[in-house]
Order: structure tokens, then sequence, then C-alpha cells
């Protein structure tokens, strides 16, 4: 009888205790929650930066010097002309820096909640209504796809400010960002190929 009961065990659902060691190994996963809670300061860092740069381009459309020479600095918008009051060119750049901040804050939040959620316990969010849609189906392997594509649009906005700074940028700063930017795309592909491989769709892809 006392050889059936992990197979009882296992029928039944209910698993039996783990061992020192593989309990030891098991329980050390909980080390990473320091790295997460580091991320959560880190967001909250990017939090206050953004809230900053915002109250700066108000007081800035508002007539304040102060504040433009601030946004112009942040921003390493260089001209010729000097710069008395917000242009278009000036805006533009602002409000690329704060999706620049908003994209990598959601950046961190998959970092934090996915990892979390993958690496070291559940939390056990089914039902709630604000659940994030992609937490549901959450893996390694789709979190490696959903942060290449974040870190892709990073990139594309880092390249954009780039392109209507191009007079700030040498020929060689521009053809390497470019560079850069490409090979992120082609490193998005060959992970989402890779991850296509390892678990082709329902049916063969057809």
């Amino acid at each position: 009888m006392s050889n059936l009961d992990p197979l009882l065990q296992n029928r039944t659902g209910k698993s039996s205790p783990l061992r020192p060691l593989p309990n030891l190994i098991f329980a050390s996963r909980w080390l990473q929650l320091p790295l997460y809670l580091g991320l959560i300061v880190a967001q909250g860092v990017y939090v206050v930066h953004f809230l900053v740069e915002l109250l700066h381009l108000v007081e800035a459309a508002f007539g304040s010097e102060e504040a433009l020479k601030s946004l112009i600095t942040s921003i390493g918008y260089k001209t010729t002309a000097p710069i008395n009051t917000l242009n278009e060119t000036v805006i533009m750049l602002v409000v690329l820096a704060l999706i620049d901040v908003v994209m990598i804050s959601n950046l961190l939040i998959m970092v934090i909640v996915g990892g979390y959620e993958t690496f070291v316990s559940r939390m056990n969010l089914e039902g709630h209504r604000d659940q994030p849609e992609w937490l549901s189906h959450v893996n390694a392997s789709v979190l490696k796809v959903k942060l290449a594509t974040a870190i892709i649009g990073i990139s594309s906005i880092h390249l954009l400010k780039t392109f209507i700074n191009a007079d700030n940028y040498s020929d060689r700063v521009l053809i390497a960002q470019t560079a850069i930017h490409i090979a992120f795309l082609l490193s998005a592909m060959a992970i989402a190929y890779t991850d296509r491989l390892m678990s082709p769709p329902p049916g063969g892809g057809h």
C-alpha cells in the first residue's frame, strides 16, 4: 500500500514535500526579489524625471527663459541662432523625450511584472479587472519577444530625435545609430523566428 501512496497523491493533485536541497535551490528564486524592487525604485525616478521635464515645458510655454534653457540643455539642442521662445523643433524634441521615458517605463513594467510572474511567484491576478492582457499567456519566450519589440520602439524614438536634431551630429554618429537600430530589428526578428520554431502554431502553421 505504501508504494501506491505517491501515485494516489499525484492523482489527487497533491505533491510530496521537496527534499532539503531541491527546496533550497527552488527557494533561491526569491533572490531576484530585490532586483525587481530596485527596478520599481528606478521606475519612480523616471516618473520624477518625466514630471520635471513636463513642468519645464509648461513653464517655457508661458515664457520662462530659465525653463527653456533647461529644456534645450536636456535635449542637447544646439543652434547658431539664439532661442528666446519655444519653437516647433524644441517642442517636438521634448515631447519625443517624454515619449521615450514612457516607453522605457513600459519596458520596466514588462520586466518587473512579467519577470516576477515567470521566474519568482504567481501573482494570482486571474479575474482581476486590471490584469494586463499579455500577462495571461506570458512565459520566458513571450517575454523575450515583447522586450525586443519594446527596445525597437525605444530605439526608433532615439533615432527620430537624432534625425530631427541632425545638424548637431556627425555623419558617423547618424550612420552608427541607424546601424544599431537595424541590428535591433534583426535581433527581434531572429528571436521571434526562433520562438516560432520552438513553439509552432497548431496545425503546422497552415
